[in-house]
């Protein structure tokens, strides 16, 4: 039941009122990753007043979120605790008028359809354009808005994507960028004020978009915290979109499989199996690994200490290898110890 002084200064705001609220209330909001960005939007539309959030992530909580990742604490990596699972432990304190879902997965092909067919809107708060390639074919097949962000240094951006309406990501950028050709963390850092602005932007977007408000921008927001600059760029349609032109899919249809990718500023490889449907005993697996390594395991996640190497092993059979950013290094280490 809602709490009746809740929403109280936000219901007085005209656009919004007690109307918008049980809207708010009524909708879906599905954020694809659980960092700086992730944290940061879940938090304010949990406070809005979401009725239902699903939170998906593929990582752990590391000391160095702690600077921007708002959601979490030191009591989290103490305990071992995936992103989504602390995040969604932090909101329920926070609003237990919403329901919060969170998912400890990779988001890849062969899952995200539901995700999004299930959805109202969907936020990126990833750290890599290929699943961003991946959410715009897959919210424009389905028809679902969803809204572009990112951060890095002291710049960040955002822009909604609205299918049949604004452009889309690939009117913007046709190609992917080519590996090592854009920054990132790792080497250009990040500021939490940037984090907060590009977050307070688009998960305002977000209810203008689930209210339906004629207010909601159609171009893509830029600033820069540090040189205080900041610009809106009108983006028209491109009518030769292979996306939202042509409706062509390609990376829905081949983004799927095993996989492995270098994790942003963590000389770290994620490799998952392309295997579906695994499930890990990670009980048992600990009991083979306990030989040859440190080993410690909860109901979330493992973790394996040989060599150089720390392991990180989920239920799926996914693992992110700590200790390399060589994709082959990582898969052998991978096939070594956790095997195909």
């Amino acid at each position: 039941m809602m709490a009746v002084d809740r929403y109280s200064r936000q219901t007085l705001f005209g656009p919004i009122g007690k109307e918008g609220q049980e809207r708010l209330k009524a909708s879906t909001v599905t954020i694809i990753g659980c960092g700086a960005l992730g944290t940061v939007l879940a938090n304010n539309l949990c406070r809005a007043g979401i009725g239902r959030m699903v939170i998906a992530d593929r990582d752990y909580i590391e000391f160095n979120n702690l600077q921007r990742q708002i959601l979490f604490d030191e009591e989290d990596i103490a305990r071992g605790l995936p992103k989504a699972i602390a995040a969604a432990e932090k909101l329920r304190r926070i609003n237990s008028d919403t329901k919060v879902e969170p998912l400890v997965e990779d988001i890849n092909a062969d899952g995200i359809e539901t995700l999004v067919r299930d959805t109202d809107l969907v936020l990126d708060a990833t750290d890599n354009f290929e699943t961003r390639y991946l959410l715009n074919d897959v919210c424009i097949k389905y028809g679902r808005p969803w809204i572009y962000s990112g951060v890095i240094a002291s710049y960040g951006v955002t822009m909604n994507i609205i299918p049949g309406d604004t452009a889309c990501l690939r009117c913007v950028f046709p190609d992917m960028p080519l590996p090592g050709t854009t920054p990132t963390c790792d080497t250009a850092g990040v500021l939490n004020g940037i984090v907060g602005t590009i977050s307070g932007v688009a998960s305002t977007e977000a209810l203008k978009i689930l209210l339906k408000s004629e207010m909601m921008s159609r171009a893509m927001f830029w600033m820069d915290l540090w040189e205080n600059t900041s610009e809106r760029i009108e983006l028209p349609r491109q009518a030769d979109c292979p996306a939202c032109g042509h409706h062509q899919y390609e990376f829905l249809d081949e983004l799927s499989g095993g996989s492995s990718t270098s994790l942003c500023g963590r000389n770290a490889v994620q490799v998952r199996n392309g295997r579906r449907g695994i499930v890990l005993n990670l009980a048992e697996l600990a009991e083979r690994l306990r030989p040859v390594g440190e080993v410690r395991y909860n109901d979330f996640l493992l973790r394996f200490n040989v060599d150089s190497y720390e392991l990180t092993v989920f239920p799926d059979a996914r693992a992110i290898i700590k200790g390399t950013d060589d994709e082959q290094v990582a898969r052998s280490v991978y096939a070594r110890y956790i095997g195909n």
